[in-house]
């Protein structure tokens, strides 16, 4: 059984992740798609600083945070029938992944027909098919079906894909993690997928090994509750901010210097960044969480994760521009906007995600596959 304070532990950290994707998707310094190995292409000033440190280093953890923490929730619920849990599963995340896929494409089609929108989406390249093509008007009818079902406009959507595959292939990840030897071999490839940010058919790198490791934590019944003699959240914490600091250094100054060398310096500093935080932020957060999650505003604020997640995007980098524009390049423009656009969003997704479940929480139930009732 979860205890009372890791089942507050789980909330908070599955809220806090969602909270801080619409901050990582607000990223607004050239190069905007970000990858470990990203290079910006603009200068090095304190505004390009903190937000390629943010983005690209110190809140990168929370991804893993929530396959693992999947994971063990999964894994928690053995005792149910696998075929029961793919059912349940099919309900909570293909549905609201179909549904959240679909309504995109239906508000992309309407919001292209009014000149001012259309140049939004236009600009922010969200739904670019090809090199010439940057409109949902223009796909044909085997490229819908495919941005349906398998590249949502909502990018986000790959972590319900990815973790659906994972659920219907828990059978054998349960076997693998508790075998002698298979252990070994799942996390040994699992690793390689992920330092090398690779992906093999339909399992996805980072996913596979964090999601293996919350299925193993659950199983061999490792106490999750107190970090051993080498998970200190004290010495990780450091590694996590200092790994993150020289990571965003080397990423605006470091090519000069090491030439092609830096791409690989920076995939396995932002692998050393993933790390370390997952583990300064499981073991050494403690003290936030309970007082957070002794806070009934917090509480209620919890049960609108899955909401934050499915509305804030694509829309916060088709907004970035305009945002631009309303603050009226004044000075600090680009950071007011990294802070107000996902506050911004976050807010207006609650009170969409609060509304819907006052007026048609039968509605809000399958848009949420049941979450936050």
């Amino acid at each position: 059984m979860l205890s009372a304070f890791n089942s507050d532990k789980f909330r908070f950290w599955s809220f806090v992740s969602m909270a801080l994707l619409v901050f990582v998707h607000g990223y607004n310094v050239e190069q905007r798609y970000l990858q470990p190995w990203t290079i910006p292409l603009e200068p090095l000033s304190l505004t390009s600083y903190i937000e390629y440190f943010l983005a690209n280093g110190i809140l990168r953890f929370r991804i893993p945070m929530l396959f693992a923490i999947s994971g063990y929730l999964y894994a928690l619920h053995d005792y149910r029938p696998n075929r029961e849990r793919v059912r349940k599963r099919l309900r909570t995340l293909l549905v609201p992944y179909l549904i959240w896929s679909g309504l995109a494409i239906v508000l992309y089609y309407a919001f292209e027909m009014l000149p001012l929108t259309r140049a939004w989406i236009e600009a922010a390249h969200t739904a670019q098919i090809d090199e010439t093509r940057t409109l949902v008007h223009q796909y044909h009818w085997y490229e819908l079906l495919g941005r349906w079902l398998l590249a949502p406009l909502p990018y986000q959507l790959w972590f319900i894909r990815v973790l659906l595959v994972y659920n219907l292939a828990y059978p054998l990840i349960s076997r693998w993690v508790l075998g002698p030897v298979s252990r070994w071999v799942l996390f040994g490839l699992a690793a390689l997928m992920w330092l090398g940010t690779m992906d093999f058919l339909l399992f996805e790198g980072e996913g596979l090994l964090f999601f293996s490791l919350g299925v193993w934590l659950q199983k061999s019944g490792f106490d999750i509750d107190k970090p051993g003699r080498w998970l200190q959240p004290r010495i990780w914490a450091l590694v996590f901010v200092g790994a993150a600091a020289i990571k965003t250094l080397l990423a605006f100054v470091g090519e000069p210097m090491l030439g092609g060398a830096v791409f690989p310096t920076l995939l396995l500093l932002h692998k050393l960044t993933v790390a370390s935080g997952l583990v300064a932020a499981w073991f050494g957060c403690n003290a936030l969480v309970k007082w957070c999650m002794q806070r009934r505003w917090f509480v209620w604020l919890t049960a609108f994760s899955f909401i934050i997640y499915a509305v804030h995007a694509p829309w916060v980098a088709i907004l970035i521009d305009p945002t631009y524009r309303l603050l009226g390049y004044m000075p600090g423009y680009q950071m007011l906007s990294f802070i107000l656009l996902p506050l911004a969003l976050i807010a207006f997704s609650i009170a969409i995600g609060a509304l819907l479940r006052k007026l048609v929480p039968g509605v809000y139930g399958v848009l949420t596959g049941g979450r936050g009732l």
